[in-house]
Parts: C-alpha cells; structure tokens; sequence
C-alpha cells in the first residue's frame, strides 16, 4: 500500500492530498529512509511523522484498503 493512502486510511493524516505533501517535504520517513508518496509500505515497517517541533513514530501492524473509524487505530502501533 502506498504511503500517503496508509496514512490517510489509518487516520494518521486527514486527506491523502496532505499525506503526499508531508511526503514531498521530506517530513515522514520509512524505517529511517525518507519517503516518496508512492512508496510502499509493509506491515512490520516503522514510519516517522515530524509534526512541526513533535515526531511521531508508528509501527504498521495491518493494512487495510477500506478501513471504518473503529478499526482505523488497529492498522498501527505508536512507538
């Protein structure tokens, strides 16, 4: 799964649109590496999300095309 649709239907990130903007500024990385919008991602892997002065860093455990409100929390894990 791509990384902007992970974050969005994770609920990690509002809007895909956001997802790939964070990606082009170089703000969200891949098991250390940073990330392309097109990037796939894989459960197991760790992302970094830098919110202004915060970071945020999640361990993917399931991926979900469609994913409901309740089940969105279950897709990753917060380090």
């Amino acid at each position: 799964m791509r990384i902007d649709k992970f974050l969005k239907n994770a609920r990690i990130i509002k809007r895909r649109t956001v997802g790939k903007e964070a990606c082009d500024g170089g703000r969200i990385s891949i098991n250390g590496k940073v990330a392309k919008a097109g990037d796939r991602v894989s459960v197991g892997d760790i992302i970094s999300i830098r919110f202004g002065e915060r970071e945020q860093k999640v361990e993917v455990l399931e991926l979900l095309e469609h994913a409901p409100k309740e089940m969105a929390a279950t897709m990753y894990k917060e380090l």
